[in-house]
């Protein structure tokens, strides 16, 4: 037999063998109804961008986010939209990655990876605003904290 021959029955073969696997047809099985209702509607994202030396909350649309991404977009700055609308931030991009802790009674603790101390202050009202929005009723008392101090509980100013 010639060697083209051999390939073509040896695959044959392995063919023959794959196709005969086990795997036995079955009846359609049941497994519950589809899903059903509303789809929730997409929640807007609100920061505090600082317009004329004071705070400007700002929604965007988008998917819902942690308080420390939320964070980091305002770190990130204005979009070229708002920064023609006047919007910018005064939150370093050193300041992150961020963290946010959620505590009992509406406490709120935002940790920068910069110096607390070193945030101007419309840079802590930034970081208190904007989580503090994203909590219930947006009356949290938030502390911000970083690599040499904290900065007092406070509630959003606005």
């Amino acid at each position: 037999m010639s060697r083209a021959r051999r390939v073509l029955a040896a695959s044959l073969a392995s063919l023959v063998a794959v196709a005969g696997c086990g795997v036995r047809p079955s009846d359609v099985i049941p497994v519950g109804a589809p899903p059903s209702g509303a789809v929730a509607p997409a929640r807007p994202i609100t920061l505090y961008l600082v317009k004329k030396g004071k705070l400007s909350p700002v929604t965007r649309p988008g998917r819902r986010l942690s308080q420390a991404d939320t964070l980091a977009l305002l770190a990130a700055g204005p979009t070229a939209a708002e920064q023609a609308r006047g919007l910018t931030t005064d939150i370093p991009l050193e300041a992150g990655p961020f963290s946010v802790t959620t505590g009992p009674a509406g406490r709120v603790v935002v940790t920068v990876s910069a110096g607390a101390g070193e945030l101007s202050t419309r840079a802590v009202e930034q970081s208190v605003c904007t989580p503090a929005t994203a909590t219930l009723q947006g009356t949290a008392d938030v502390t911000v904290t970083g690599t040499d101090k904290d900065v007092d509980p406070r509630k959003c100013p606005e």
